[in-house]
C-alpha cells in the first residue's frame, strides 16, 4: 500500500513580532485581515494544518497576541478544506470547557478542529495568573490526565474521572464532535522534547510535535516516543517536525537571509527568552527539556526552527524534507519570513519537487529510526 505523503502545517502568526525574534524586515502581520488571507493562500498551496500560537500576555518580541481558541474558530469559518490546530495550556483550561468548546467549533467547521496540548514553558504568565506553576515532569502528568479526559468526554456518553489535577463526575457532553472517517474526535497533537514528553506521547497523543531537528535528533525521538507507544500496547503518534524554511532561487540567497536575520536579532529578547525556556527544561528529572542544547542562533527562531535545515533552493530543501520522511516524519511545521509571499512560492516551486521525489519511493516502512554515532 503506498505511504501517506507528508503532510504540510504552519504557524499562524497570530503574535505580533514574526516568527523569528530579529529587526529583520518581516512582512507579516498579527492581525485577523492578513490570517484570513493567509489561511486561504495556505490551503490552496499545500497546506493541510495551521497550529495558532498561545501567549497571554507580552514577552520576548510577542508584544501583542490573539486568543488561540478563538482566533483557531475564525480561521477555520474563513476556508474550505484547512485543519486549525489551537494551542491551549491545561493549567489554564479545564478539559470539560475545552471539550465544549472544541466539539461546537468541530460542527462549525465540519470536523476540521484539532488542539495542542502545551504543558507550558513561561512561567511569568501563570504566576501573572494567579496560577500554580508546577515542576517540570509534573507539568506533563497534569498534560497526561488533561488528554485522557478531553479524549474520554469526547467518545464516551458518561465520564468519569477521579484524577491528581481534574475531577469529572458523571459529565455528558452533547453533541460530541465529528466522528469522521479520518479520525474519531477532534485530533491531539502534543508538544515537548523531554524524556517525561515523549513517554506522554507514545502513551496518550494522537501527534507529536519536535522542536527542530537533525536527522539523528529525529531518529532519537522517534525511537523513543515509539517505545513508549509499544510498551502500553497503542499505536505510534504521528510525528510531526518544527522547520523554518527559507526558499531561494539559489542557496547563496537563501544562506544570507539566514545571516542577517541572526545578525539583526534583538539580543535582549532572545537571551531573556533562552534563559526562561532553558530554566524550564532544566527542572525535569533528567536535565533533557526542550531548549537545552539550543545555540543563540537556534534560540533567535523560538522553536529551533534553523535546526531542521530547511534552507536552501527548492531542490535541496525538496530533498531534505522527504530525506525526513524516509525517517518516519509525517508532517512539517512551517515558520517564513514573510507568509503570503513564501507560502506561494512554496506551493509553487517546492510542494511539486516533494511530490515527484516522493512518487518514486519504493512502497515501504521508514528506514530504522536507530541512533546513530
Amino acid at each position: 500500500m503506498p505511504a501517506e505523503p507528508v503532510k504540510f502545517a504552519y504557524w499562524v502568526p497570530n503574535v505580533s513580532g514574526g516568527l523569528v525574534t530579529s529587526k529583520i524586515e518581516q512582512r507579516t502581520d498579527w492581525g485577523y485581515e492578513y490570517n484570513r488571507e493567509l489561511a486561504v493562500l495556505a490551503e490552496n498551496n499545500g497546506f493541510e494544518y495551521a497550529l495558532s500560537q498561545v501567549r497571554y500576555m507580552a514577552s520576548y518580541g510577542a508584544e501583542f497576541q490573539h486568543e488561540s481558541t478563538s482566533f483557531s474558530l475564525a480561521l477555520l469559518l474563513a476556508t474550505q478544506r484547512l485543519k486549525v490546530i489551537a494551542a491551549v495550556h491545561p493549567g489554564l483550561w479545564h478539559p470539560g470547557v475545552l471539550a465544549k468548546l472544541g466539539a461546537t467549533a468541530d460542527h462549525l467547521s465540519n470536523g476540521r478542529f484539532a488542539v495542542n496540548v502545551v504543558s507550558g514553558w513561561f512561567k511569568g504568565e501563570f504566576t501573572a495568573l494567579g496560577e500554580p506553576w508546577l515542576e517540570h515532569d509534573e507539568r506533563y502528568r497534569r498534560s497526561e490526565e488533561f488528554i485522557r479526559a478531553l479524549r474520554q468526554i469526547w467518545t464516551e456518553d458518561h465520564t468519569e474521572l477521579a484524577g491528581d489535577f481534574y475531577r469529572l463526575r458523571d459529565f455528558s457532553l452533547k453533541p460530541k464532535p465529528l466522528n469522521t472517517l479520518e479520525r474519531p474526535h477532534p485530533e491531539i497533537f502534543q508538544g515537548g522534547n523531554s524524556t517525561a514528553a515523549r513517554a506522554m506521547a507514545g502513551r496518550v497523543s494522537d501527534w507529536y510535535f519536535s522542536n527542530g531537528k537533525d536527522f539523528d535528533g529525529v531518529s532519537e525521538q522517534l525511537a523513543d516516543v515509539r517505545h513508549s507507544a509499544a510498551q502500553v500496547g497503542r499505536t505510534a503518534p504521528k510525528f510531526g517536525l518544527n522547520g523554518f524554511l527559507i526558499a531561494r532561487d539559489t542557496e547563496a540567497e537563501a544562506r544570507d537571509t539566514l545571516r542577517e536575520i541572526v545578525a539583526k536579532a534583538d539580543r535582549e529578547a532572545v537571551e531573556g527568552f533562552g534563559a526562561a525556556v532553558k530554566q524550564a527544561g532544566q527542572s525535569s528529572a533528567d536535565g533533557k527539556g526542550m531548549w537545552q542544547d539550543s545555540t543563540f542562533e537556534d534560540l533567535v527562531q523560538y522553536n529551533d526552527g534553523f535546526r531542521t535545515g530547511l534552507i536552501g533552493t527548492p531542490e535541496q530543501i525538496a530533498e531534505r524534507i522527504v530525506a525526513y520522511k524516509k525517517l518516519g516524519v509525517d508532517l512539517l511545521l512551517l515558520g517564513f519570513l514573510h507568509y503570503h509571499e513564501e507560502v506561494e512560492y512554496f506551493g509553487k516551486r517546492v510542494l511539486p519537487l516533494v511530490r515527484e521525489l516522493e512518487a518514486q519511493l519504493p512502497d515501504a516502512e521508514p528506514e530504522s529510526v536507530s541512533v546513530h554515532a
